[in-house]
């Protein structure tokens, strides 16, 4: 039976409308390569430092000096806090996604109710020491019975000292605790007092050797008190989920801005100094030798005892109500 010519036409016409909706819905070479060239939408992400840049910042500086946030479409704003007690609180209230602070105050931070948690770890030793004069004559903590030991602030730092002294018999009734607020080296050097506690073993003994004083350093860990991470990150408790996945690609770039500082420690330094020209300077370098065995390499791997034991620590010595679970001050971000 032939086909009438009507029938033809319509085909005809169906086929043509199929052909340009396909054409209108394809899109051009032209335009395919433009969205390939398009760069990803950056993720947003504020970080708040503990204090001015410093050795112990390394890999977040290189970090970001090395393109690594960028690379995992990280938009990374770096801020230095005028207070350092003003960082976990500025993360609790929500205005900055993540701030480094301390494992010490983080437990104390959550038994008050601040919805702040550990997601990462920077430096992953203490770096906190009780520092004495190398000719004091001082070989144990001990002989520091009837002496000065000069502070900058209380609370945990006196926790810790009372620790380190009962572990040579001795508590902070047998010392004369002085308050040298942030004057700690000039205090120890001029022998206004005999010791100081909450100097940073890496820059205390290097300010001290600048000035022609020789020092020597009593660790905490070796004193009685339980280990933990010095330098942490910490977000937001009630909007982590929200935020997981930008945490998880910040916390894999510190890891590679880490390793490349430990293979390539002096290139590192030129990069860090390269940040800011300010921070060439004698002491940072002393520093930064004492700091590079102290990053985390695995920055966001989690010790879960550490946090358990010093919670337990902190509860022995009444400086916490209750004793938090792991789960509510730190996690693992590559955990499933």
């Amino acid at each position: 039976m032939a086909i009438q010519p009507s029938t033809l036409w319509r085909r005809g016409l169906a086929m043509s409308l199929a052909l340009l909706g396909l054409a209108l819905a394809t899109p051009t070479l032209a335009q395919q390569d433009e969205n390939a060239l398009a760069p990803p939408q950056m993720i947003p992400l504020s970080v708040m430092l503990d204090w001015y840049v410093n050795p112990v910042h390394a890999p977040i500086v290189i970090a970001k000096q090395r393109g690594l946030f960028e690379k995992r479409g990280l938009d990374v704003d770096i801020q230095a806090p005028a207070d350092p007690s003003v960082p976990p609180k500025l993360v609790a209230a929500g205005r900055i996604d993540l701030a480094v602070s301390y494992q010490p105050q983080l437990h104390l931070q959550v038994d008050q109710g601040l919805p702040v948690v550990r997601v990462g770890t920077l430096i992953a030793t203490p770096l906190n020491a009780l520092l004495v004069r190398a000719d004091s004559g001082i070989e144990d903590l001990s002989q520091l019975a009837g002496k000065k030991v000069g502070y900058s602030v209380g609370g945990v730092e006196e926790v810790l000292l009372s620790a380190m002294l009962e572990h040579s018999g001795l508590s902070l009734d047998d010392v004369d605790m002085v308050n040298v607020n942030f004057s700690l080296t000039p205090a120890l050097i001029s022998e206004k007092v005999d010791a100081v506690t909450g100097a940073f073993r890496n820059f205390e003994p290097a300010q001290m050797k600048q000035e022609g004083v020789e020092g020597k350093a009593f660790y905490i860990e070796e004193q009685g008190v339980p280990t933990y991470d010095e330098l942490i990150f910490v977000a937001n408790r009630e909007t982590l989920d929200q935020h997981r996945e930008a945490d998880r690609r910040f916390m894999d770039a510190i890891g590679e801005a880490t390793s490349w500082i430990i293979n390539h420690p002096d290139d590192a330094w030129q990069s860090f100094i390269a940040y800011d020209p300010a921070l060439d300077t004698p002491l940072n370098a002393a520093a930064w030798k004492a700091t590079l065995p102290r990053f985390a390499l695995r920055p966001a791997a989690l010790d879960a005892k550490r946090y358990r034991d010093f919670e337990a620590f902190l509860l022995e010595r009444g400086q916490i109500k209750a004793q938090s679970p792991v789960s509510r001050l730190a996690v693992d971000l590559n955990a499933p």
